[in-house]
């Protein structure tokens, strides 16, 4: 049975994460997601540093997002981030923004734990168990 982490988290749009058009722009959810990502590791005590100060590295390698409504500038974001990890090598995170309670985009990021040494993949460390046990 999987194990779920989850944490919502709050980031206010910036002008600078605004384009042409005057709303988020689209490459910024990405962005957005990192954020959820390490506040979501970081409330359950384990910052993203630990893991790399640890020797291990957990790089991207599937992402997906759905865009559903725009965020504008000065919009106060939810980002929920949450975590079923199976005990495998790899671990997907899913991610729901809202703006005032309404989904805005929706999406996930797949990553790999790897040594830092070598970039070769790895189960995952004891370090990250420890946490997902508690």
């Amino acid at each position: 049975m999987p194990e779920i982490l989850k944490n919502t988290t709050t980031f206010r749009v910036r002008y600078a994460d605004t384009d042409k058009m005057q709303v988020a722009y689209n490459g910024n959810y990405f962005s957005f997601f990192e954020t959820g990502r390490n506040e979501l590791l970081r409330s359950y005590g384990l910052p993203y540093t630990e893991i790399e100060d640890s020797g291990f590295m957990l790089p991207l390698i599937d992402c997906y997002a759905k865009f559903i409504n725009p965020a504008k500038y000065d919009d106060l974001m939810e980002i929920t981030a949450e975590l079923k990890f199976e005990y495998k090598p790899t671990m997907t995170i899913n991610y729901n923004i809202s703006v005032n309670g309404t989904t805005i985009t929706e999406g996930y990021t797949r990553h790999v734990f790897v040594k830092r040494s070598d970039m070769t993949p790895v189960r995952p460390p004891k370090i990250f168990l420890d946490i997902i046990k508690k």
